[in-house]
């Protein structure tokens, strides 16, 4: 597969042609390994969808300018979901036939309802930083991979910020925390462990809902403005970001007092807001904006001067798109992995695929080898715990970028641990499913 050949699909896709007018280049070839990638380039989601495509894209074009995956060159599909969930499942059903390796839904309700196709296809799907955060559990979710964060994970480290910004977690007694929440599975998942927290440290929480897309919050912030909660946590997506902030500036909330979820701390989050979002904070999945690391600079270098880049220029190395080529990075690495098991240098089937997320490790070492140095940390999945890592940093908007102001927080697993069994019991149960086996670990 040339990467003239790959960059003609991205370009059509961008175009906003369905997919199925887009040549078949993934109609994969045996030698090449199969990425179908599920965007949104379209619709309320765009500004948020584009530039994760455009990194995730664009890094599977460096995988070829390094010689492929041992050898084996990748191609792919684009896809277009308009982050609808029906509309997800048409491109799972569409691709899932072309030799696909991996789905990755970037839409927890997309990943709610392939959660139940992808056991019968064995398909695996990574759901890295969103989805279902019980699916962190492999013992019932063979087939799910939030690699290297949920939304548990967020919220229990935004809490964590907030308590040592107030002089400990025993200070959190009697603050009042309202959650801003996307009204959709999504914005959902921050519920269980704000709630578990709030309950642990005896402060209120108020739960606000928004009716999606998230452009009219004048009755949440008339509610926010008559309770005054010292603290506001975002859980938004898309354009309902930008829309809060703009609401907290003309409530005169201070913005220092709002935390973002990982989806609701990027760049067009708060470019049109500017000033106005300053001393906003920001869950990151690890990584912030990223525009010295060594991958982003080789995309620059390999793809982009070649006149290969999937969009603009000015974007590579922004928290969205570091975010979707990190994506890309774990499914192909687990690739790599499941090459050392059933034949370095050959195409892995899905099923193998999946051996290969079960048993990532990606060392420190091989972190900087791909040129992900000083952006993460190492994951490493198992049988038992398919999220591999539970690190977050907070980053803050200083009215023209986003800087760290923290350093790393490790989630409790002491909370989150039995919190995950908790649930993913009764989807099991729900389900009529049961507990892997040890046998069925090594399989």
């Amino acid at each position: 597969m040339k990467l003239r050949q790959l960059a003609l699909v991205t370009a059509v896709a961008a175009a906003g042609l369905s997919s199925a007018l887009v040549p078949t280049l993934a109609s994969a070839q045996a030698k090449e390994q199969f990425f179908p990638v599920l965007v949104y380039r379209t619709g309320a989601y765009a500004p948020n969808g584009v530039p994760f495509a455009n990194g995730y894209v664009d890094y599977l074009k460096l995988v070829n300018a390094r010689g492929g995956i041992n050898g084996v060159k990748v191609s792919f599909e684009e896809c277009e979901t308009g982050y609808a969930t029906d509309r997800g499942v048409e491109c799972y059903e569409r691709l899932k036939g072309k030799g696909a390796t991996v789905f990755q839904p970037l839409s927890t309700g997309i990943t709610f309802a392939l959660t139940e196709k992808a056991p019968g296809d064995k398909i695996p799907l990574i759901t890295a930083g969103y989805g279902r955060s019980e699916s962190q559990d492999g013992g019932v979710f063979k087939w799910n991979f939030p690699i290297a964060g949920t939304y548990w994970v967020a919220g229990d480290i935004i809490v964590q910020d907030i308590a040592k910004k107030n002089g400990g977690a025993d200070k959190l007694k009697g603050k009042h925390i309202a959650l801003v929440y996307h009204d959709s599975p999504f914005g959902k998942e921050a519920i269980p462990i704000l709630q578990e927290r709030a309950n642990m440290h005896g402060f209120k929480l108020t739960l606000l809902p928004v009716t999606a897309p998230g452009v009219e919050q004048k009755s949440t912030w008339l509610q926010i403005r008559q309770q005054r909660p010292d603290y506001v946590v975002n859980w938004g997506w898309g354009v309902m970001n930008s829309t809060l902030l703009k609401e907290a500036q003309a409530t005169g909330y201070p913005r220092d007092k709002i935390y973002g979820v990982w989806w609701a701390g990027a760049e067009p989050d708060v470019k049109d807001v500017g000033e106005g979002a300053k001393g906003y904070n920001a869950i990151t999945m690890q990584h912030g904006a990223e525009p010295n690391a060594a991958f982003v600079k080789e995309i620059l270098e390999k793809v982009h001067a070649k006149g290969q880049g999937t969009g603009p220029k000015d974007e590579v190395g922004q928290v969205l798109y570091v975010r979707g080529a990190m994506s890309a990075m774990f499914a192909v690495e687990g690739v790599r992995a499941a090459q050392e098991r059933f034949g370095k240098g050959k195409v892995v089937t899905a099923e193998q695929a999946r051996w290969g997320y079960e048993n990532l490790n990606l060392t420190q070492a091989k972190l900087d080898a791909l040129g992900f140095k000083g952006v993460m940390r190492p994951v490493s999945t198992s049988c038992q715990d398919h999220v591999g890592a539970n690190w977050g940093r907070i980053h803050t908007w200083n009215g023209s970028k986003w800087e760290f102001s923290s350093d790393w927080y490790q989630a409790d697993e002491q909370i989150i641990k039995p919190m995950v069994k908790a649930a993913a019991d009764k989807y099991a149960a729900e389900k009529k499913l049961t507990r892997r086996t040890p046998a069925d670990c090594q399989s």
